[in-house]
């Protein structure tokens, strides 16, 4: 019989020294690919000038400064994140009059309805159990505006015992149990479930990394 998963079980929420060096540590493990692949992944959401947009686990705030070159003066963006080292990150690294910063778990209600064009999740999606996970996929509809987008940006889907012996290291060692559940899963049956209607995918790191993108 299976072990249960648990909220426990996650490394989705970073603190002390992952979190103070966070994004050097993303450019370390990734072999100094990172940026451009962070950057081409923002690029692909197709964000346009004077749009909103919500990210869910801001983090450092430094994908949120890339979005800024899309969307401009008169787009806002608002981050949530828990994390208080993080959010410190954020507040110096993405300190600009459009960009705002809010202390919300995104998997709890948010109280955001119809607000937004984008909603972006970077990574963060596969560190809940699936109950959390679906109740930050509903905040995400609830939030976005009719024909807007939810941009997933994590692994993709695949099966880590057939996978390249990299992937299936990381996923079976580096991250947490939630993860391989996480890859196994049908996210796009589960996005129609939830009311999305359409998607466009872009994958990255030889498809083991996706971009998905949900239509309201």
């Amino acid at each position: 019989m299976e072990r249960k998963l648990t909220q426990e079980q996650s490394k989705v929420e970073v603190k002390g020294f992952e979190a103070k060096y966070y994004d050097l540590l993303m450019n370390v493990i990734s072999f100094g690919t990172y940026p451009f692949f962070i950057r081409k992944a923002i690029k692909s959401i197709g964000l346009k000038e004077g749009e909103s947009v919500l990210d869910f686990g801001a983090g450092t705030g430094r994908n949120d400064c890339l979005m800024l070159k899309y969307i401009g003066e008169r787009g806002k963006i608002t981050g949530l994140e828990i994390g208080e080292e993080m959010s410190e990150k954020f507040k110096k690294n993405c300190d600009y009059p459009n960009v705002e910063l809010l202390n919300k778990r995104i998997d709890e209600p948010i109280g955001i309805e119809n607000e937004y064009d984008t909603v972006f999740i970077s990574f963060v999606l596969h560190g809940f159990i699936q109950e959390r996970r679906e109740k930050i996929i509903d905040n995400a509809y609830k939030a976005l505006k009719e024909n807007g987008k939810f941009a997933i940006l994590d692994y993709n889907e695949f099966d880590p015992e057939k996978s390249f012996f990299i992937a299936k290291y990381a996923i079976k060692k580096i991250e947490c149990p939630l993860a391989e559940d996480f890859v196994k899963r049908d996210w796009k049956a589960i996005l129609k479930e939830k009311g999305f209607r359409s998607f466009k995918e872009f994958y990255f790191y030889k498809k083991y990394v996706r971009l998905l993108i949900a239509y309201k």
